[in-house]
C-alpha cells in the first residue's frame, strides 16, 4: 500500500541511552504521522472529485440519455480504490499516533510526570493484606501505576499478583533473564501499545477461561444439521412465494417445523448466549496482541515456554480468539431491527449458539493456557520497560539454598522507587545473618523514618517480583513482606486505630508460619497507648518475631524503646536520623546514623505553622 505501509524496524537500540531514543523514536513517529495526513487529505480531495465525476456521469446517463450506463463503472470502481486506500491510510496514521503516545508516555516516566495518567490497579487492593496499601502497591501514584504497560486484563493481573505476594526463588531468577532479554525489545512493546484502540482489553480472563473450559450444553450433531436445513427450507419456502412459484404452504410448513425445534432448544440456546456474551467480550484486541506475540522468538528459558503455551495444532489463538469475536459480532446482529425478521427466519440465534459451542469443543480447554501466558509476557513487559528505563537500577542477587538462613538482606544506596531520582536520597542497610536482625530506628518528625521502611519494603518487592530495585547493590534471600505503616481506625467496624494495629501485628506474628522467612516493617509501634505499656508490648512482640526467625525495622518517637536492643542484645541496633534549625526553618538530609537521636522537633515544627507555644 502505497504512503500507508508502516515505517521500517528500527536500527538496534543506541548506547545514547533511553531518553534519547524516545526522543528519536517520538519524533520519527510524529514525522510519519504527519506524512500520512497530508496523503490522507490529498486521498479525501480525490474522493471528493471522483465522486462529483461520478455525479456527472449519472446525470448524463439519467437526465440526458447521452452516455450508456456501462459509464458508471469507472468512477465507482475508482471510487471504491480510493476508499479502500483513505481508510488503510487512516489505520496506519493512527496506529502511528498511538506509538507517539506511546512514547510520551515513557517520557513522562522518566520525567516523574506518570503519576495520575496511568492503570492505577484499584481493584486489586484487598482490605487487610500485609503491606500493598503501606507500600503504595496500588492507586494514583502508585508502583503498580509506575511499572504497568499492559494492554489485556490478564497482564494487569499477573503484574498484580507478582507483586502481592513473593515467587519462589527459582522463578524470580527466571523472570530476571526474561527481563533481561525483554528490556532492549522496545520494538515488541511499541507494537502492543500501538494494536487495536486506545484502551485496554476489557476481557475478564478468569471469566472468559471459566466459560471457554467450561460444559458443553448444545453438542448434537444431528440437532445442529436439522436447524441449518430447516431455517435453509424456511428462507426457500419464503422465496418461492415470492416469487410466485408456489403457494405459501412450503413456507407456512417449514416456519412451524422451524418454530417447534426452536421452542425445544430454546432454554439451552439462551444459557449459552447469556453466558457466551458475558465472558467473550472485548475480544479483537486480545486477538491482535496473540498475533504480534505468535511472531516473536525468545531465547530465555520463561519466554521460551511462554511462547510455546500459545503453540497450537492447526490455526493459531490469535485466529481463534479472532473467530469467536465474529461470533459474539454476528450474534448482536440479531438486536438490528432491520435485521431481525431474517435472523429469526434463519434460526440465528439457534445457528450461533452451535457455532460458539463448536468453538468451545475445539479451542475451550486452551484459553486458559493462552490467557495465563499473554499475561505473564505482559507483565515481564512492563518489568523489561522498567529496567530499560532505569540502567542504573540492577537486579538483586538472590540468596541460593546454600546461603545462610533468611531473613536478610545487605544493601548499598538503597533509594525509594516513586522518588524522583534528582531527590531521591540513599542509605546503606543490612539486616539479618552477621548483621543485627532488628533495627530500631528513632528520629524526629518527617525526617525520614517512615520513607526508610517503605524504600525496604518497595525494593524487597521489586526483587521478588524478579525486576530491578533502586540500589548499587542488593542482596538477599527469599523472604515475605509484614508491614504495620498505614494502619487506621475503622467506623464501619469499630475499632480504633490502636486495636487494629495490634490485630495487624498478631497477622505479622501469624506470617512467620508460613513457608518464607518475615521481613517486618512497624512504624511507630504502639504508639496508641501509654510509654509504659508500649515498651513491655514492644519489647514482646520483637523478641517473639525475632526469636521466630523474622527481621526487620521499627520506627520510634518513643525513646524507651530503646531498650529493645538491650533486650535483644547483638540482634537489635538502633539507628536514627537527625535535623537542624536553619534561618527559622527544620532542615532534613535523611541520612542513616548509628545510635539513638537525642532531640526532638515537634515543639519547633508546631511553632513554625503559627501555633503559638
Amino acid at each position: 500500500m502505497s504512503g500507508a505501509a508502516a515505517p521500517p524496524r528500527d536500527a538496534p537500540i543506541q548506547a545514547s541511552g533511553p531518553r534519547a531514543e524516545y526522543i528519536r523514536r517520538l519524533a520519527e513517529r510524529r514525522a510519519a504521522s504527519a506524512r500520512l495526513e497530508r496523503r490522507e487529505a490529498s486521498l479525501s480531495g480525490a474522493r471528493l472529485a471522483v465522486a462529483a465525476a461520478g455525479a456527472a456521469v449519472l446525470y448524463a446517463w439519467l437526465a440526458a440519455g447521452a452516455v450508456s450506463a456501462w459509464w458508471m463503472a469507472a468512477p465507482a470502481a475508482a471510487f471504491a480504490g480510493l476508499a479502500a486506500a483513505h481508510e488503510r491510510v487512516i489505520r496506519a496514521r493512527r496506529r502511528l499516533d498511538r506509538a507517539a503516545a506511546f512514547y510520551q508516555r515513557c517520557l513522562d516516566r522518566l520525567d516523574h510526570r506518570w503519576a495520575g495518567r496511568g492503570e492505577p490497579g484499584l481493584r486489586f487492593i484487598q482490605p487487610g493484606h500485609l503491606f500493598a496499601a503501606d507500600l503504595d502497591l496500588f492507586g494514583e501514584g502508585s508502583l503498580f501505576e509506575m511499572l504497568c504497560t499492559a494492554r489485556t486484563r490478564a497482564g494487569e493481573e499477573a503484574l498484580a499478583t507478582w507483586l502481592r505476594a513473593p515467587a519462589p526463588g527459582a522463578e524470580v531468577r527466571q523472570r530476571q533473564e526474561a527481563v533481561r532479554e525483554l528490556a532492549p525489545n522496545l520494538d515488541l512493546r511499541e507494537d502492543l501499545a500501538s494494536l487495536g484502540a486506545d484502551v485496554r482489553a476489557g476481557v475478564h480472563p478468569e471469566e472468559l477461561a471459566g466459560w471457554a473450559a467450561g460444559d458443553v450444553a448444545l453438542r448434537s450433531a444431528g440437532h445442529r444439521l436439522g436447524a441449518a436445513l430447516l431455517s435453509t427450507l424456511t428462507v426457500t419456502g419464503a422465496a418461492i412465494w415470492l416469487l410466485g412459484l408456489a403457494g405459501p404452504s412450503p413456507f407456512l410448513a417449514a416456519a412451524a417445523a422451524q418454530s417447534i425445534v426452536a421452542m425445544k432448544l430454546r432454554p439451552r440456546v439462551r444459557r449459552v448466549l447469556a453466558s457466551a456474551e458475558s465472558a467473550a467480550r472485548d475480544l479483537a484486541l486480545l486477538s491482535q496482541v496473540l498475533e504480534r506475540l505468535e511472531k516473536e522468538r525468545f531465547a530465555s528459558a520463561r519466554l521460551a515456554a511462554l511462547r510455546a503455551a500459545l503453540d497450537t495444532a492447526g490455526v493459531p489463538p490469535s485466529r481463534r480468539i479472532a473467530s469467536l469475536h465474529r461470533l459474539i459480532r454476528r450474534l448482536d446482529q440479531r438486536r438490528n431491527q432491520l435485521f431481525a425478521a431474517l435472523a429469526a427466519a434463519l434460526l440465528w440465534a439457534t445457528q450461533i449458539a452451535y457455532a460458539l459451542e463448536r468453538w468451545r469443543e475445539t479451542s475451550g480447554s486452551a484459553v486458559p493456557r493462552w490467557l495465563a501466558a499473554v499475561g505473564e509476557i505482559e507483565a515481564l513487559c512492563s518489568l523489561a520497560a522498567h529496567a530499560y528505563e532505569n540502567p542504573g537500577h540492577p537486579f538483586p542477587d538472590l540468596a541460593d539454598a546454600s546461603s545462610p538462613a533468611g531473613p536478610w538482606l545487605d544493601a548499598e544506596a538503597i533509594g525509594h522507587p516513586l522518588i524522583p531520582e534528582e531527590r531521591c536520597v540513599r542509605n546503606d542497610l543490612a539486616l539479618g545473618g552477621e548483621a543485627p536482625a532488628v533495627l530500631i530506628v528513632s528520629g524526629s518528625n518527617m525526617s525520614g523514618k517512615s520513607t526508610l521502611l517503605r524504600t525496604v519494603g518497595v525494593n524487597v518487592i521489586l526483587a521478588m517480583a524478579g525486576a530491578p530495585v533502586r540500589a548499587r547493590r542488593l542482596r538477599l534471600s527469599p523472604m515475605v513482606v509484614g508491614a504495620s505503616i498505614r494502619t487506621q481506625d475503622s467506623l464501619q467496624s469499630g475499632t480504633s486505630r490502636f486495636y487494629a494495629e495490634i490485630t495487624r501485628l498478631r497477622d505479622i506474628v501469624d506470617l512467620t508460619r508460613g513457608p518464607l522467612p518475615v521481613l517486618f516493617l512497624i512504624d511507630e509501634m504502639l504508639h496508641g497507648t501509654n510509654s509504659h505499656d508500649r515498651r513491655i508490648g514492644a519489647e514482646a512482640v520483637v523478641k517473639g518475631l525475632v526469636e521466630r526467625g523474622a527481621a526487620g525495622l521499627v520506627t520510634t518517637h518513643d525513646l524507651a524503646l530503646a531498650g529493645i536492643t538491650e533486650a535483644l542484645g547483638g540482634r537489635a541496633a538502633s539507628v536514627h536520623f537527625e535535623d537542624h534549625l536553619e534561618d527559622g526553618l527544620m532542615r532534613f538530609d535523611y541520612l542513616m546514623r548509628p545510635g539513638i537521636v537525642r532531640k526532638s522537633n515537634a515543639l519547633e515544627l508546631m511553632r513554625s505553622v503559627g501555633l503559638d507555644l
